[in-house]
């Protein structure tokens, strides 16, 4: 059972929409203690924001079935060099789908995406919390490039 990756559509918004407010926390570390509606409020924003920029939707399937989705902008330079570059802006698998191959063919499939549009960078934020995404990652090439610090108060 090979994940499958084919572009996103408008008939995606919900399964989208539904991953993303699923997998959501997974993007906050717990130190934050940030409740559940103000988390789901700033995804609903970023969705908001994405459908306003150029950008791609990648869509994995097993089986037929959508297990996973990819957001990546297409015209967001680096904020440090101004290069340009592709950027993740989110993405997410279902959980029972994980381990399964779906993240790693939505990442080959955006890093050809951003090949064709002629993108020399791939970048992307985790939490430092997230070891599987990380490791997912870096089998993949991605490396630390910065670190963001953070600290409760």
């Amino acid at each position: 059972m090979t994940a499958l990756v084919r572009p996103g559509t408008a008939a995606d918004r919900d399964f989208v929409a539904d991953l993303a407010h699923r997998t959501a926390a997974d993007s906050v570390a717990a130190f934050r203690r940030t409740p559940d509606a103000r988390i789901h409020e700033s995804l609903d924003r970023l969705l908001d924001v994405l459908e306003e920029q150029s950008h791609v939707t990648l869509v994995a399937e097993i089986d037929g079935r959508p297990v996973g989705f990819l957001l990546m902008l297409d015209a967001l330079p680096d904020e440090v060099t101004s290069m340009p570059q592709g950027f993740v802006a989110y993405m997410a698998v279902e959980p029972a789908a994980r381990r399964r191959g779906a993240g790693r063919a939505l990442l080959e499939a955006a890093e050809g995406e951003a090949r064709r549009r002629s993108l020399p960078y791939m970048a992307l934020m985790v939490t430092q919390e997230n070891a599987a995404a990380r490791a997912l990652y870096e089998s993949c090439g991605y490396f630390t490039e910065r670190r963001l610090l953070c600290k409760a108060l």
